[in-house]
Formats: structure tokens, sequence, C-alpha cells
């Protein structure tokens, strides 16, 4: 298997299907890179396993029986049984920054809510959702891009904890996920925008597949924004505890993902007719805002070293 032709694929197809993920990855250090690459294609997979166009037509049992190879093949890679490129840039991922293989496993249970779950009822349900789909992203990827070595090399200080963060991030990314793709969503039947919310907003399922447009529409989807924007404030607190080679990377993602919050307020909340998106002025923008803000999280450091 050719290692360096595995990763480029998993560059590619990063690099095609998630533009804006894509370009935070770029200023990490390249070994760092090329697993998240590869840990993104590997959520891909898992993601298509159930939402391609070619699975969209497939019965559940059949889907189902997908998800469990899946299942089998993930562990086979954790315990070292490669067949093909994609389990070989796993596994070398694997080696160089170990993990538990806990997070693959529950993305996977989150790919199953979808074969008999259309709804949710109340945001507690979503938020287990989000996690298996999304917040699982966090724990795969936080022991590659892993914590400031000022802070685990001084025996005198507690290592912290950004699983919690890492968490709150990948749900926020799929909340902004799901506001930007109601319109696709429901034209799969599917609706995640809590009931109870819907309710509360006086906007019912039946407007919401005619995908109407009114007062009680933008007010809901003014509460959901703001929902996840605190998300995003939760995932905030770890990122100053992270890697100094991945701080800048880290914070330019999230604000261009948060941004894409910001797009679907300036299309009015029409996300059935449009698809919400970064320009590419604005990414290239955040690029030194966001570095000013790595720079001044040193002086967080700093302080916190002197107490």
């Amino acid at each position: 298997m050719n290692l360096e032709a595995a990763y480029e694929t998993c560059r590619q197809e990063t690099a095609h299907w998630a533009k804006t993920f894509y370009l935070g990855t770029l200023l990490l250090p390249p070994a760092k890179r090329k697993a998240i690459w590869a840990i993104y294609v590997w959520c891909r997979r898992t993601d298509e396993l159930m939402d391609s166009p070619e699975a969209l037509k497939r019965p559940i049992n059949e889907l189902s029986d997908r998800l469990d190879k899946w299942e089998e093949k993930t562990r086979g890679i954790f315990a070292g049984a490669l067949s093909d490129d994609l389990d070989a840039v796993m596994a070398d991922t694997l080696s160089k920054f170990p993990q538990s293989i806990q997070p693959y496993l529950d993305m996977i249970e989150g790919q199953r809510m979808d074969l008999n779950v259309n709804r949710y009822a109340t945001f507690k349900e979503l938020e287990l959702y989000c996690y298996r789909v999304a917040g699982t992203v966090g724990l795969m990827t936080q022991g590659v891009i892993g914590i400031d070595s000022t802070y685990t090399s001084n025996k005198n200080l507690p290592t912290p904890n950004t699983s919690e963060a890492a968490i709150a991030l990948g749900i926020a990314n799929q909340l902004t996920n799901i506001l930007r793709d109601v319109g696709e969503d429901r034209g799969r039947g599917r609706i995640y925008i809590p009931l109870e919310d819907l309710k509360r907003f006086g906007y019912s399922e039946e407007d919401l597949m005619a995908g109407k447009i009114n007062n009680d529409w933008k007010a809901l989807m003014q509460f959901q924004l703001q929902r996840a924007r605190e998300w995003f404030s939760r995932s905030e607190e770890g990122v100053k505890w992270l890697s100094a080679d991945a701080r800048w990377p880290i914070w330019t993602s999230l604000r261009l993902y948060r941004g894409i919050l910001d797009s679907i307020e300036m299309l009015d909340y029409d996300v059935f007719n449009n698809r919400a998106y970064v320009k590419s002025w604005i990414k290239f923008l955040n690029l030194p805002i966001s570095y000013w803000i790595t720079i001044s999280q040193e002086r967080f450091k700093f302080n916190y070293l002197l107490k």
C-alpha cells in the first residue's frame, strides 16, 4: 500500500468536500494535517453509508448490514487488520497519535440513529445525536492536536482536560450543519430541529416541509442560531490549552464555521432555496484575526504559569 498516495487522496477529498475545514488544516504541521485528513475521510465514509444518493435508495436492513460491516472493519483497523489504503492511513495515524476506538464506535451508532429516527422531540435527544455524529470528531482529533507542552511538562500543574470543549465544538458544527441543510434534509423526510422548538414558535412540520418563510420561522431560526453560538462559546474555553502549533488552525476553523451562522442571517433565514457559506474574502480576512487571538492567548499562558 502506498501511504503517501493514500494520504494525498485524503487531502483531495477533504479539500473537495470540506473547503472551510480544509483551509484550517493547512495551517497545521504536515504530520498533524495528514492525520486530520485521514480521520475526516473515515468520518465521511461513515456518513456516506447512510447519506450518499446511492445509500438513500437502499432498504433499511441493507443499510443496517453495511453499518455492521463497517463497525467490524473499524475494529479490524484498531487491531491491525488492514484491507485497503484507507485502512493503512488510519493505522498509520493511530500509530503516531494513539487514541480510543470508542468515539469511532459512537459515530457509527449515530448513523444507526438515522436508520429509524427522522424527528427529535427535544433538544436533549438531538444533543445525543449531535454528540455521536460530530462531537466524537472532537475526541478523535484532540489526540492529534495535542496539549501545549508548557502545561504537560510542568509536574506542578494539572494537565488540562480538553475533551468537553472538543465535544462542544463538534456539536456546534453539527448544529450549524443542521441549520444550513434544513432544505436538503426535508427532501429526505428528516427534520432535525427539535419538535418542541417548532411548537414553541408556532411553526408546524407541514410549514417546514413546504418551505414556508414567515415571522414564526425567522424567530425559530434566531433561537436555533443563538443555541449554536452558545456551543461555539463553550468550545472556545478549551482552545487556549491546545498545542501551540494547533491553536491558530483551530481558531480559524472555529471562526469560519461559526461564520456560516452569519451567512444564514444574511440570507434572511431562507435556507430552503439557498445554501449558506462563508465567502472567500471573509475566510482570508479571518486568518490574521485568528492569528492575533492565538498570540493574545500566550499572555494567558504566561499569567497561568505565574500562579
